[in-house]
């Protein structure tokens, strides 16, 4: 199952991809659906009686109020070379707030007290079921799906300490979808998923 948060004249709602229609929902984005307690059964039967067309909908930010965004920085052996930076024993993780984020095709705002702009296609991982010290063995059962993510950087921010936060979360600088991929359709754990970042064709 795929599913989206559109943009509508009354106001954002949560979507289910149907070919290539989208079957509004009656929440009013993925995050008061994924607050259902059977939100999968939910999204899969549940229908308004509107549709859109999955093209040219105007798609906002998949979650706009998440509870929480955790980041994991330096998480592949490329990417660490890259920065200069030893490989660390333990996680590297940063926040963003619920602000930066932005429809998939919504303009980027630069911020204008940057100089060093930088982006980076990453795979979100959108948890579906809340839990706390969970082991791992059932951690992927925790999961709803994945998407899509740019993360816009200003790295003469980034590092100006020893902390990311401050590079990473500027507003609407973090465009996400355009669509929730839920797990049934993906291999365990997102396994072997590529993702690709192109910038004017490169």
């Amino acid at each position: 199952m795929r599913l989206t948060t559109v943009r509508t004249a009354q106001g954002t709602r949560a979507g289910r991809i149907d070919g290539d229609r989208i079957v509004l929902l009656p929440w009013a984005n993925l995050s008061d659906l994924l607050r259902e307690p059977d939100w999968r059964a939910a999204a899969s039967s549940a229908g308004s009686g509107d549709e859109v067309d999955r093209v040219t909908a105007d798609r906002a930010t998949l979650l706009p109020t998440p509870n929480k965004i955790i980041c994991l920085g330096l998480n592949y052996e490329t990417h660490i070379k890259e920065m200069g930076r030893e490989k660390p024993s333990y996680p590297t993780l940063f926040a963003k707030y619920s602000g930066a984020l932005i429809g998939p095709k919504d303009p980027i705002q630069l911020p204008t007290v940057s100089e060093r702009m930088d982006w980076e296609v990453e795979l979100g991982i959108v948890i579906g079921m809340p839990g706390r010290f969970i082991d791992e063995s059932v951690a992927l059962d925790h999961i709803a799906g994945y998407c899509v993510v740019n993360d816009i950087t200003a790295r003469d921010w980034q590092k100006r300490t020893i902390q990311f936060l401050s590079g990473k979360t500027f507003e609407a600088t973090t465009p996400v979808g355009p669509e929730l991929v839920t797990v049934d359709e993906l291999p365990t754990g997102g396994s072997g998923l590529r993702v690709r970042c192109e910038v004017d064709g490169v």
